[in-house]
């Protein structure tokens, strides 16, 4: 035991580096465990769509829409979402609901309100659009 504080006394800040990687993990298997949506890949969202009937919330801009988005995706900005403001989302409650953005990371505030208004399966593409892009799945260009 006493090695142990040796080292830790002659290698501070490699010890508090790894103390905080440590406490960071911690925190992310805590938050994923009890979050409002699940965080799904590009293959699974297919598979809601598919077999569960599965709606893609698309959130980004209007020009990011248009430039290519997934099949039957409906259109939602974050701001809509905000107001509560679900538009044909309202009588689908207890569908899949996919919240998709670019990267994953805008779509996470959208996919917790969405499960506090009663949507009853929320999920969120992992990395966005750009998983979807890497995984080579197609995208309709154009107005919808």
């Amino acid at each position: 035991m006493q090695e142990y504080i040796d080292f830790i006394q002659q290698n501070m800040i490699l010890s508090l580096v790894w103390i905080g990687l440590f406490v960071a993990l911690i925190m992310n298997v805590v938050k994923s465990a009890t979050s409002a949506y699940k965080e799904i890949t590009a293959n699974q969202v297919t598979q809601l769509m598919n077999h569960e009937n599965g709606v893609v919330v698309d959130i980004r801009s209007k020009d990011e829409y248009r430039k290519g988005h997934i099949t039957d995706a409906v259109h939602i900005l974050p701001s809509e979402i905000k107001a509560g403001n679900f538009g044909s989302l309202e009588n689908r409650k207890a569908d899949p609901i996919i919240v998709v953005c670019k990267t994953g990371q805008t779509a996470q505030e959208s996919a917790n309100l969405l499960a506090k208004a009663g949507f009853e399966k929320v999920h969120m593409l992992k990395n966005g659009l750009v998983a979807w892009s890497e995984a080579n799945m197609p995208l309709v260009r154009g107005k919808k």
